[in-house]
């Protein structure tokens, strides 16, 4: 075995080992919001987004949540820049996982009568998780849109069209539930938005960790 290729193999595994960390961001995120969505009283995901599952005695469990899918996310960032996809799909997931790392270190307020009986004052940390949480999905939102372009150019049809799909409806469902309007169809739709946006993630992450 040649120095270079003895060399290869470590930078290789690291990438590896970053790829698998995007792999199982987006199952776990999604696992564990869906199980307090059916769990936790007096939440309902046609009023409620997931992120005010952060308040309550159980709010712990979707803290932690943010913040250990936020690590993973940043994670995979590092993992498609060591794999040289390009200047800025890897600092658009790593704004992403940024977001998702505050949207846990700032609570979201209580909303709706969730958690039962809190308070629904407007409060700096809620405006925090706001700021930071749409700041991230529009990181995300570009991330999908650079590689669709990015898959064009390789000719990689199939992931090209994903991409923007996937792009283009997380942004409608976020500019959506961003006007404030008060329809449960547009709760619903963000909800999916997000599962879908994080299915994403998790499949670019295993196609980086297959091809690598």
């Amino acid at each position: 075995m040649s120095a270079a290729v003895a060399a290869a193999a470590p930078a290789r595994e690291r990438t590896g080992v970053l790829s698998a960390c995007g792999i199982v961001a987006g199952p776990i995120y999604v696992l564990v919001a869906a199980i307090q969505v059916l769990t936790r009283e007096g939440f309902d995901l046609t009023r409620h987004p997931v992120s005010v599952l952060s308040n309550g005695d159980a709010g712990w469990i979707q803290i932690a949540n943010f913040l250990v899918t936020g690590a993973l996310t940043l994670a995979f960032a590092a993992g498609l820049a060591r794999a040289g996809e390009g200047r800025w799909a890897p600092r658009l997931i790593a704004l992403y996982g940024l977001g998702v790392v505050g949207a846990g270190l700032f609570a979201a307020d209580p909303m709706d009568g969730f958690p039962i009986g809190a308070d629904t004052t407007i409060t700096w940390h809620g405006l925090a998780h706001l700021a930071v949480g749409g700041i991230g999905f529009l990181g995300l939102v570009a991330a999908c849109l650079v590689l669709a372009r990015a898959h064009a150019a390789a000719g990689r049809r199939g992931w090209a069209l994903y991409s923007a799909v996937t792009g283009v409806v997380f942004l409608a469902a976020f500019l959506g539930i961003a006007s404030g309007a008060r329809v449960p169809g547009l709760n619903l739709a963000f909800a999916a938005a997000v599962v879908a946006g994080w299915t994403w993630l998790s499949l670019t992450a295993a196609r980086l960790h297959r091809t690598r």
